[in-house]
């Protein structure tokens, strides 16, 4: 049954369409992406063991009980910004996990990696579940946060390198079809854990524990049928019609050669697109933390017609504005799903480095206006300015895959985007930090909570600025740095890569894909995020009543 795993029986003959390679990768995207989502659990989980005790709140910790005096009680339950540690956890065990085992994937093949991202993500969260059971906080740190954040990593490249080499002509459509879906796990992933929490809720259980052993069993299905979706192009396949870079002449930041991953550390270039990719990441991810208090606070009363300030608000009128807040998280996660995929393919026209320019100088724009139309009391522009901001930093996640590929060559890009991922992890510690302190300190000077964000906006703007200084220093590979011909062709020997030629004559090589099989794998993975998008878009009109 492992040989089902070897990377040669996933190589492609001629009558496969490579139109089903993205919803395999689509599969696992929207499955791992519920990483963004899980703060649904966070309110319930802080209040569970004073609900298992007949109780209707939670059972507080001592004051001195700290974070890691928490990992191991069974006495109290969890803070909400204990339970916030396991997001950093994924976002960092994903870069770093990234960069481990990139160099592996590339050799392994997409299916071995798929199948052992499966394991770990929904692993982990089987091994959170009993966590949440005996009420042990370490055992979802190692279950979902270490392992799960894993299978986080190796999920999130696996197809990139495949998509890449399939949709030559179209790469930034092509890796942006599939992080698309990482986008998008939340959009399904939130609403159905809220729905399963409530169907398992009891007056002495808040369902947490039972919605993930539910999930990890569907994800599990889901991401082994992406795995086995996955199919390579033999290395000699290219689309009809298709005429490669070198033989066009048009455009020098796209190379016909290769790098291999161990060289990577040492290029400048490398560099200058890891501070590229954290600069951006950095900025957006700090505001998604922070979007639904920082409009409470910005507008107040406004939101529901009362001219009161934040402070002023009795709790009905709280929890009035708070809707009116999730309306806009919601917006923003539609904008930063349809940016991956519209930005992305953008790119393919535009070049990758223009791309980014137009974020770095768009966003750095739109980050100075926030203070203004803050102060002008000017809801739509502030809400407009956030949208396209959020559409720019999924779009930087879509297009940095092509990005390395036009500068470092199809061969290993998977793996050296693997390492380049240790910026987002950085950039996940980076961007709420500063958001997050900045907003303390403004507070702590006595400003009023409606202007305590307009020197974090400010200092977004310099990190974008950074990131296009960056981006504007980009030039292509020097030659010393690509493989010579010898030690790529030794490459394509481990990776296990063969001729179309050798893969007809084999056992990998006959046969059509239908449309109708096009067609059914397409639906099983637009269906759920149709769904996910049209529960968002109902939580978003919220934003509009």
């Amino acid at each position: 049954m492992f040989h089902l795993l070897d990377k040669e029986r996933t190589i492609a003959g001629l009558g496969f369409n490579r139109w089903l390679v993205p919803p395999a990768a689509l599969a696992i995207h929207l499955c791992i992406g519920m990483a963004y989502g899980f703060s649904v659990f966070w309110l319930p989980l802080s209040k569970s063991l004073g609900i298992s005790q007949g109780l209707t709140e939670a059972i507080k910790c001592a004051p001195d009980a700290g974070f890691i005096a928490q990992l191991f009680t069974t006495s109290c339950d969890w803070q909400i910004s204990t339970l916030g540690w396991m997001y950093t956890m994924f976002f960092v065990l994903l870069g770093s996990s990234a960069a481990l085992w990139g160099g592996w994937l590339e050799r392994a093949g997409p299916r071995k990696a798929g199948v052992v991202a499966a394991f770990c993500w929904c692993g982990g969260m089987l091994f959170s579940a009993l966590g949440v059971y005996l009420h042990q906080f370490w055992m979802m740190i190692l279950g979902s946060g270490v392992i799960g954040g894993i299978g986080l990593g190796l999920g999130y490249i696996s197809p990139v390198s495949t998509l890449i080499k399939w949709f030559p002509d179209r790469r930034g459509m092509a890796t942006g079809m599939a992080i698309m879906g990482f986008g998008g796990g939340a959009m399904i992933g939130s609403p159905l854990a809220a729905i399963l929490m409530k169907y398992f809720a009891t007056p002495t259980s808040v369902g947490v524990a039972q919605t993930f052993v539910v999930m990890a069993l569907g994800y599990f299905v889901y991401m082994m049928c992406g795995a086995f979706g996955y199919r390579i192009p033999a290395s000699d396949w290219k689309p009809v019609g298709w005429v490669p870079p070198e033989n066009q002449k048009v455009n020098a930041m796209i190379t016909s050669r290769s790098v291999s991953v161990k060289k990577v550390w040492g290029i400048p270039q490398f560099w200058l697109v890891w501070m590229v990719l954290c600069m951006n990441v950095s900025a957006g991810i700090g505001v998604i933390g922070m979007a639904s208090p920082m409009l409470q606070e910005v507008f107040g009363g406004s939101l529901i017609g009362v001219a009161k300030t934040f402070t002023e608000l009795d709790k009905t009128q709280l929890a009035a504005i708070a809707t009116v807040a999730a309306g806009f998280t919601a917006l923003l996660s539609l904008f930063n799903i349809g940016g991956r995929f519209f930005w992305a393919s953008i790119s393919d026209k535009l070049g990758r480095k223009l791309t980014y320019v137009v974020f770095f100088v768009l966003g750095g724009a739109l980050y100075f206006s926030v203070p203004g139309s803050a102060a002008a009391g000017s809801l739509a522009l502030f809400v407009g300015a956030f949208c396209i901001i959020l559409s720019m930093y999924g779009g930087g996640f879509a297009t940095v895959p092509a990005y390395l590929a036009d500068l470092f060559g199809t061969q290993m890009v998977g793996a050296i985007h693997g390492r380049l991922l240790t910026a987002w992890a950085t950039a996940g510690i980076l961007g709420p930090v500063v958001v997050n302190y900045m907003r303390d300190y403004q507070l702590s000077l006595g400003l009023p909570r409606a202007q305590v964000y307009n020197q974090t906006m400010y200092i977004l703007t310099g990190m974008l600025v950074i990131g296009l200084i960056c981006n504007l220093m980009v030039r292509p590979v020097a030659e010393k740095w690509f493989m010579t011909d010898g030690e790529l062709a030794e490459e394509k020997r481990l990776a296990h890569e063969k001729v179309l030629d050798s893969v007809v004559k084999g056992e990998g090589g006959k046969g059509h894909t239908s449309s109708a099989t096009v067609f059914l794998a397409w639906a099983a993975v637009g269906i759920p995020l149709a769904w996910g998008v049209y529960k968002t878009f109902l939580s978003a009109m919220k934003l509009f009543a």
